[in-house]
């Protein structure tokens, strides 16, 4: 009985031993997985650098995960002597992640590889409202999508939402549109049950910053704000390298701070917020005002329905007096409500992003001279400010940014 005892000990030992082995190689793999994700490629010599392991043990996992299909040589990388060193990225050709953008004018499917490139997109004239029957109009197209990834072989491996309102991450839940939380099937498990992999909800100005940091004029700030200028106003914030979440989710909504106490009723329900004064909607309702009051402008010359953003725009890179001004306005409103943000949280960079930034400098002028007027002159002395250099794709490539953080963090992949 006793040498049974003591056998049955040393085959305790070792599973643990082997648990332990496994568990850590593991870990280096998902390591592997995220430093190719953000550099797209690297030697096994810079690899084995940054997981603080030998060169061996990093060949071994990269033929590991080579024959999983989540690693592929891409060639030969550069050397100042010697032979060259092979190169290593992200396998493009088997795992897909599915990237759902839904907003108030339009919603826009999306599947992306492994190596950030966007291989298939469906955009459908469906805008989000707060009717339950969003859901299941939302069905039909997301089946085309399913059939896309079975002719194509593919198998997804997360899926990323991004959409305004008061989303907490956590919890899969958005706050301002209620019906996407449906008792019967919310949003997140409708996807999981569609496409068989976990899903992940992210307000859009969060995915925006996120896509900034990882892939564009962000990379390698550490005190950065971003500030999405759509149908809404929302504001991400790096600070000390990590993105600025709250409590539940909801930090950065710079939209609903109050400029005018005496100002419009907004949509939340307030009054004077800054999105009566900056927002795409608001700048063509104040427009619209402008021409029913008589106001000269080539805006006079379209139908009043027909007016929208890239109209006012149009016009005012055209000279017209009418949509500088407006465009003035806006700018103004925002550097005012900015220049609070910058004493809050003193960033190095402020990036504008959303559809006002087509504007470019007939909307940053008027914001840096806000800026220079409103705050105190020390903060602007490391402050630059910069438009977008990714445009939308910026909020794409953050919430697939947002799916494989959350696949590694969870220990999901490989």
């Amino acid at each position: 009985m006793i040498r049974i005892k003591v056998i049955t000990l040393f085959i305790m030992q070792d599973n643990v031993v082997l648990s332990v082995i496994d568990a850590k190689k593991s870990k280096l793999k998902r390591q592997i997985i995220r430093e190719l994700y953000r550099s797209q490629s690297r030697t096994i010599s810079q690899l084995a650098n940054r997981l603080h392991t030998s060169i061996p043990s990093t060949t071994a996992l990269i033929e590991e995960l080579s024959l999983s299909h989540w690693v592929q040589g891409i060639g030969t990388g550069v050397a100042q002597f010697g032979r060259k060193p092979s190169l290593f990225a992200l396998d493009a050709t088997q795992y897909a992640t599915v990237v759902v953008d839904i907003n108030i004018h339009d919603t826009k499917l999306m599947l992306f590889n492994l190596a950030n490139q966007l291989i298939y997109r469906l955009d459908i004239d469906l805008r989000l409202d707060k009717s339950p029957a969003f859901l299941r109009v939302l069905a039909e197209p997301l089946e085309q999508v399913v059939q896309r990834i079975k002719n194509d072989q593919l198998q997804v491996i997360g899926v990323g939402v991004s959409l305004p309102g008061l989303v907490n991450p956590w919890e899969a839940i958005n706050h301002t549109y209620p019906s996407l939380n449906s008792s019967e099937q919310p949003l997140d498990q409708l996807l999981q049950n569609l496409f068989d992999a976990p899903a992940y909800l992210i307000n859009d100005t969060k995915a925006t910053i996120l896509g900034e940091h990882r892939f564009g004029l962000a990379q390698g700030k550490r005190h950065v704000l971003s500030i999405n200028i759509d149908w809404g106003i929302g504001l991400g914030v790096i600070t000390n390298g990590e993105i600025l979440q709250g409590a539940a989710g909801f930090a950065g909504e710079l939209g609903h701070i109050q400029m005018k106490t005496d100002g419009e009723l907004c949509s939340c329900g307030k009054v004077g917020c800054l999105e009566t004064l900056a927002s795409a909607s608001s700048l063509i309702r104040r427009a619209k005002a402008a021409l029913a009051d008589g106001k000269a402008s080539m805006l006079a010359d379209a139908d009043p329905d027909a007016i929208d953003i890239e109209t006012i725009i149009a016009n005012a890179n055209a000279g017209d007096e009418l949509a500088i001004d407006l465009l003035s306005d806006v700018g103004r409103a925002l550097g005012k409500a900015l220049s609070t943000t910058i004493h809050l949280f003193n960033p190095e960079l402020i990036i504008i992003n959303g559809v006002l930034a087509k504007a470019e400098s007939a909307i940053i002028k008027p914001i840096e001279l806000a800026i220079d007027t409103y705050c105190l002159p020390n903060y602007r002395d490391n402050l630059t400010i910069e438009l977008s250099e990714l445009g939308e794709l910026a909020k794409f490539y953050g919430t697939q940014a947002y799916v494989i953080q959350n696949l590694l963090e969870h220990e999901l992949i490989p």
